[in-house]
């Protein structure tokens, strides 16, 4: 083989082994822009958790620490996979979403009756406050030292004082224990106070009346 013949070998040669590594550094950057943007990824799912806690724990009003960013985690231990790595802090953050959604479900249920829907919910508190100031009418009608007078002064609270009084207590109730710590944009706001009004002053009356015939009848 004449010397022209082998230069033409080696730059054969020489070329052949620079494509290859021009494919091997390509691909090797096209793995790095994976790895960037799975981290890119990553690190917008924290922040977005970390909102999320953020307005968790102002709702229950506990303070939350900040979640650190995603390209300033931990280091990789001695040897480890940076896709393995990625992965694994992939499926991390899914659990965490999964969590937080449960956490946010929760915290747009009130603590009083979580189950029932809003309107029977104020239904059964302002119902129930009703029933327990007819229970103190009762207890004064059964009480009252003066028959008459007494009587006319258990009728006058029992028309004006007792609903007013199941009215603010079902209100308070609603208020404290009827209303998530995270509101629901899409449940309907209010605690029925018109509703609440009219229960309480038709109840505790008519109890009150039943009250009334049958204190009559036992006498």
């Amino acid at each position: 083989m004449s010397g022209f013949d082998e230069y033409a070998a080696l730059i054969r040669e020489l070329s052949t082994r620079q494509r290859g590594g021009e494919r091997a550094i390509a691909a090797e950057a096209e793995r790095r822009r994976g790895l960037q943007a799975g981290v890119d990824g990553v690190g917008r799912r924290l922040a977005a958790q970390g909102e999320r806690l953020d307005r968790l724990g102002q709702a229950v009003g506990v303070p939350m620490g900040s979640v650190p960013d995603a390209a300033a985690g931990a280091p990789a231990g001695p040897g480890s996979d940076p896709a393995a790595e990625l992965a694994a802090a992939g499926r991390l953050a899914d659990e965490a979403d999964r969590h937080g959604q449960e956490a946010e479900a929760l915290a747009r249920r009130p603590v009083l009756l979580p189950t029932w829907s809003a309107p029977a919910r104020a239904v059964a508190v302002y119902a129930g406050c009703a029933l327990v100031g007819s229970v103190f009418m009762l207890i004064a009608l059964l009480g009252s030292p003066l028959p008459v007078s007494g009587m006319d002064l258990v009728a006058a609270l029992s028309c004006a004082g007792v609903p007013l009084l199941s009215f603010v207590a079902g209100q308070v109730v609603l208020a404290r224990w009827g209303r998530p710590a995270l509101p629901d944009p899409e449940a309907p706001a209010g605690r029925y106070a018109p509703m609440g009004f009219v229960i309480c002053a038709l109840v505790s009356p008519s109890l009150f009346c039943l009250y009334l015939i049958l204190f009559r009848l036992l006498r």
